[in-house]
């Protein structure tokens, strides 16, 4: 909701937070992933995209999620 309110720096903050008490959730490394991308922080993006390419390593490839994190230059 705060990437949707245009305040993606305070998502960020948020999903990382959210790590703490359940890390490696998909669409928690996702939303921090598009969050960092967002605030600009392209280290913090590729970090999370790659966590999230390495967990969905035997999910399926089309998911836009696991496209996005590919195109973003996250590799497994």
């Amino acid at each position: 909701m705060l990437i949707e309110l245009g305040q993606p720096a305070e998502a960020l903050k948020e999903f990382e937070a959210s790590h703490r008490v359940e890390p490696n959730r998909f669409q928690g490394l996702y939303g921090a992933a598009r969050a960092a991308e967002l605030a600009g922080d392209g280290a913090r993006a590729r970090t999370y995209y790659g966590r999230l390419v390495t967990l969905g390593k035997d999910a399926d490839a089309d998911r836009p999620e696991i496209k996005q994190a590919k195109g973003f230059g996250a590799t497994k």
